[in-house]
């Protein structure tokens, strides 16, 4: 699976402390920015690159997810969900995260800099890694119903 990470100077820092996360473990991801803390970056230009990466490889049926982060997590999330095949969610805590994972199959999961510690974070980008998609009758119906809705529009 490749792993996507982007934030704008607001999630900059707690960006940098999830790539520690991702050393201590050995998991493999691509850093799309920001690389440096700039305080007049935008986070569109982060939620972009993640989610259009993410976006592009599913669309070629390679695994792929992302994770961004600002200042609210709010604005990253929009974004990401502008794009292709992409079901970004909000993460709370990590149960929340899990939840989104195995009921709706999110593939981007955005995080409030400004409201999430770090041990909450890694809590979450672990659940985010670990948990699997379960694909009962009635998630597989609802995404299903989701993607209605997408082709309509």
């Amino acid at each position: 699976m490749k792993i996507y990470i982007g934030a704008d100077h607001r999630g900059f820092k707690l960006k940098e402390e999830i790539k520690k996360y991702f050393y201590e473990n050995g998991i493999e991801y691509e850093d799309l920015g920001a690389y440096e803390l700039d305080p007049d970056d935008d986070y569109p230009i982060y939620a972009e690159r993640v989610s259009n990466k993410v976006s592009q490889d599913l669309n070629n049926a390679n695994d792929a997810r992302g994770i961004l982060l600002c200042g609210s997590g709010v604005g990253v999330d929009i974004v990401a969900n502008k794009f292709e095949h992409i079901r970004s969610g909000l993460g709370i805590n990590a149960e929340q995260v899990k939840s989104a994972r195995r009921d709706d199959d999110v593939n981007v999961l955005a995080i409030a800099s400004d409201e999430t510690p770090e041990q909450v974070a890694r809590e979450m980008v672990k659940a985010f890694l670990e948990t699997e998609f379960e694909p009962s009758k009635k998630h597989t119906r609802r995404l299903k119903e989701i993607d209605e809705i997408e082709d309509a529009n």
